[in-house]
């Protein structure tokens, strides 16, 4: 098989819908959208409830695979803090808290797809995120 384009996307809490993005990008290269839906409901069927993202490649053939990456950093946060969203206003107001301990376990399930290759580097990351998103970390 030829290579041919790589596409990604986040599908919105574990489930692809063909009429959002994904659907007009996946048929423009003649990729049975339903055949992928199947495929990728059944490999994240685990995962419900969560946001995962995926990067897909589209072969010459009109054949595919795709590989399933991590929930967002973001959204990890979002639920260990207990929020719906991040503060307005990140360094004025405090969204939500999370502790150093939810952050490194947060880390950990990142490492692979993080630009790190130790914990305590993510961890630095994972923190930054949190600042941006108005979550305070905190010891504990």
């Amino acid at each position: 098989k030829r290579s041919g384009q790589l596409l990604s996307s986040r599908s919105l809490r574990g489930r692809p819908h063909p009429h959002r993005r994904l659907g007009p990008a996946l048929g423009q290269h003649g990729v049975n959208i339903m055949g992928f839906v199947k495929e990728y409901n059944s490999k994240t069927a685990n995962q419900k409830g969560n946001i995962v993202p995926v990067a897909i490649t589209v072969f010459e053939d009109r054949s595919f695979t795709f590989v399933t990456k991590t929930s967002p950093a973001s959204d990890q946060l979002r639920r260990a803090a207990g929020v719906e969203r991040g503060s307005a206003a990140p360094r004025r107001e405090n969204a939500g808290r999370v502790t150093v301990s939810q952050v490194r376990e947060i880390a950990r399930n990142k490492l692979d797809d993080l630009n790190s290759s130790d914990v305590e580097s993510a961890v630095e990351m994972i923190k930054g995120t949190a600042r941006s998103m108005g979550i305070e970390v905190v010891e504990g």
